[in-house]
């Protein structure tokens, strides 16, 4: 894996015949940065993340990775480089949790072949970083959500993409597996965008953050910058408050309503 920059341009979009949910986003994430996209329901973040991945067409505007206009490429070349693992999994696959890691490799074989030795080695690569070489061949179905979780990372991984998206990562995972997915993607040589809902995670794992607020960037740069008081307030109707904890040096925010928001 390689890791490639990622720009877009006046992003919009929003259902037929409804109004737009993402209007006029644009950002320049060089190659192997992580950026994190925060904000409360609704604020268009998952469709941000869908416009990167090629589900939805932009509207308007246009998505270069790595300078190649992701709507130029042909989904075969698309596939190679973005991959993206979502917070809703299906339920339904009858297949293992190995053959689910291997089809991360369909978008680089070529005609009817078949996996060789070397597919074979990065999907065991992926099993063993995802703690799931126990589970290899059991199906699918059967499988925890956050067992399931770390499945779909790892065919994500043995996709072997330049850029991966993330819909909240960490979601139904416990916290053993939380801190081992963020420390994998801490060392992956990716550029990476994932959406979170926790800020203090925002903080600690990415390079920069972006702020959206009704569908549009409110703010975006590093953690310290985006993240102030009055930027997390607004996007989140709250009253936001950040302290940094010694000796560590990490930063943590603790939120409460505000006060025309208290029912008691």
């Amino acid at each position: 894996m390689t890791a490639a920059s990622i720009s877009a341009s006046d992003l919009s979009w929003g259902p037929r015949h409804g109004p737009a949910i993402l209007k006029g986003v644009s950002f320049d994430l060089a190659a192997g940065r992580t950026l994190g996209i925060v904000g409360a329901n609704g604020a268009g973040k998952s469709t941000l993340l869908r416009l990167l991945y090629r589900f939805h067409r932009p509207h308007g505007g246009k998505v270069h990775i790595g300078g190649g206009d992701l709507w130029r490429m042909t989904p075969r070349a698309a596939a190679r480089r973005v991959a993206a693992v979502l917070q809703e999994q299906p339920t339904d696959f009858a297949l293992s949790v190995r053959e689910i890691a291997e089809l991360g490799r369909v978008p680089h074989r070529r005609g009817l072949s078949g996996s060789g030795t070397r597919e074979a080695e990065i999907v065991e690569a992926a099993l063993h970083r995802l703690d799931l070489a126990g589970l290899a061949e059991r199906r699918f179905g059967t499988l925890s959500g956050g067992e399931k979780q770390r499945v779909m990372v790892a065919r994500a991984l043995v996709q072997e993409p330049q850029v991966l998206i993330l819909d909240e990562p960490t979601n139904h995972l416990d916290i053993r597996h939380q801190l081992e997915v963020l420390e994998m993607l801490r060392g992956l040589d990716v550029t990476i965008v994932t959406s979170l809902h926790d800020l203090n995670l925002a903080f600690d794992l990415c390079d920069e953050v972006m702020v959206l607020s009704r569908g549009q960037m409110i703010a975006h740069g590093t953690p310290d910058a985006a993240l102030d008081p009055a930027t997390v307030a607004h996007a989140f109707a709250v009253t936001a408050r950040r302290e940094r904890l010694e000796p560590s040096g990490r930063t943590r925010f603790t939120y409460s309503l505000t006060a025309s928001d208290r029912t008691y």
